[in-house]
């Protein structure tokens, strides 16, 4: 299919599609990263549509790539005319990018970590769109997993939305999952562990875990510093990341630290895990993209994300829960 033009112009799909994608993010090496294709190829393709349309379509230096006056009266066209070349391939059982446009490629999902919120969405993905493939991912932290999606080596993760930069979120979407119940993971022989529930006045002269020094998971600690503060726990000091659940156990072993965690955190041979209670604090999950991704995988996640929490009750916030406010009012929004 190709979009025609004034003056009698053919212009490709694949084009106006490459066009549109560096105009979303200004930088050729991350448009070429989105689009799978090497920035030469891309670049020429850019070059190509700006011949053909007789225009500078972006002005480029060394530092940035911004787009020209004509670059911006382009914009709204081109999208228009692959939303209606989508819709077109939708309407006749052609499903993905086809006829010379992207062809559709894996989706990259961050999980976190395995038997957690994110490979349970995933999961059921996968049955939504059995026809696409959606890879899991290992990040284990939703800063560390931004980073990697807005440099286009990632598509998608899981986590606390909140504790990103703003200057992050601006360049994201997100979509609510789950108000996640915490607890804490304890040696066997903690004074604590014989308890079924620990509530959190217990942890009062406790010093626990939640990966402080950690410049992947700044926003798990955050939220375990608003959740201790006033309470009389302190957060273990910055330490090596135990890599593996055998070193991850060996340490614990030795420190005999409690451990923050969730409560569908898998289970540890020589650990206990214990819910938090009077409050229960929640962790707050969302689903989350890069601003403008347009990749069947990602509705799948979205509608298993939100059949998930509509049959489980993930969005039902308990009466005892406890959420930072600034966290509260992003999970109050609905996709």
């Amino acid at each position: 299919m190709a979009s025609a033009v004034p003056g009698s112009l053919t212009v490709e799909p694949r084009l106006l599609r490459a066009f549109v994608v560096v105009a979303e993010e200004l930088h050729f090496t991350r448009a070429a990263a989105r689009l799978y294709v090497a920035q030469q190829a891309l670049s020429r393709d850019v070059r190509r549509l700006e011949r053909e349309l007789g225009t500078e379509l972006f002005a480029r230096t060394t530092r940035q790539v911004a787009l020209t006056a004509d670059g911006a009266r382009l914009l709204p066209y081109a999208r228009r005319v692959l939303q209606a070349q989508d819709e077109l391939l939708a309407a006749f059982g052609r499903g993905g990018r086809t006829g010379g446009a992207v062809p559709r490629r894996p989706l990259l999902v961050d999980v976190n970590s395995p038997g957690l919120v994110g490979e349970r969405v995933l999961c059921r993905a996968r049955d939504l769109a059995p026809d696409d493939e959606l890879m899991a991912r290992f990040e284990s932290g939703l800063t560390g997993a931004a980073v990697e999606i807005l440099a286009g080596r990632l598509d998608v993760s899981f986590g606390r939305y909140a504790g990103l930069d703003p200057a992050v979120r601006a360049r994201l979407e997100q979509q609510p999952v789950r108000y996640e119940p915490m607890a804490v993971i304890l040696p066997e022989d903690h004074r604590l562990a014989a308890l079924d529930e620990v509530p959190l006045a217990e942890l009062t002269g406790e010093t626990v875990y939640a990966g402080a020094g950690n410049p992947r998971t700044p926003e798990w600690t955050e939220l375990a510093r608003l959740l201790f503060e006033g309470r009389g726990v302190e957060i273990a000091p910055p330490a090596p990341l135990a890599v593996g659940v055998e070193e991850f156990q060996r340490i614990m072993a030795k420190a005999r630290t409690p451990v923050l965690a969730v409560r569908d955190f898998p289970a540890m041979p020589g650990a206990v895990l214990r819910p938090l209670v009077n409050p229960v604090p929640l962790s707050p999950v969302s689903l989350v993209w890069r601003r403008g991704l347009d990749h069947p995988g990602l509705d799948a996640l979205r509608r298993a994300a939100a059949g998930l929490a509509a049959e489980e009750g993930w969005l039902r916030r308990p009466a005892e829960g406890w959420i930072p406010a600034k966290d509260a009012l992003i999970m109050m929004s609905r996709p």
